[in-house]
C-alpha cells in the first residue's frame, strides 16, 4: 500500500453567508489568516472551484489523522464567513472504469 492509498478526499461546500459583500468576505478572510492557514499543512488541494450562486466547493486530499485539524480550521478561519458542509469522498474514475468493463463483459 502505498502513500497515496492511505489519503481520504474530502469535499467542502463553502456558502458565504447573506448580507455580506465581497469587501466584507476578504476583509474577514485576511483578519483570519485563511489564504495562510488553510488548509493545513500536510493537506493537498485537488479542486477549488466558485460555483456561482452556491460559493466555493473544494476538494482536499489528506492523510485521515488530518481529518481534525482540517475541521478545526474551518471553524477558526471559515466560520462567521462560510456556513460549510464537509463530505467524505473517493475517485469514482476506477470504479467507473472496472464497471464498465464488467459490463462490456456481460456482468452488471
Amino acid at each position: 500500500m502505498n502513500d497515496r492509498d492511505k489519503q481520504l478526499l474530502l469535499t467542502v461546500v463553502l456558502k458565504h453567508h447573506p448580507g455580506l459583500t465581497l469587501d466584507d468576505v476578504q476583509a474577514r478572510m485576511k483578519a483570519s489568516d485563511w489564504w495562510e492557514s488553510f488548509p493545513p499543512q500536510g493537506c493537498r488541494i485537488v479542486s477549488w472551484t466558485v460555483a456561482m450562486g452556491l460559493g466555493q466547493i473544494l476538494t482536499l486530499e489528506l492523510p485521515p489523522e488530518k481529518l481534525p485539524l482540517v475541521n478545526l480550521e474551518l471553524e477558526r478561519r471559515a466560520w462567521g464567513v462560510f456556513t460549510t458542509e464537509c463530505y467524505p469522498s473517493y475517485d469514482f474514475v476506477p470504479v467507473r472504469e472496472r464497471i464498465r468493463e464488467r459490463v462490456r463483459n456481460g456482468g452488471q
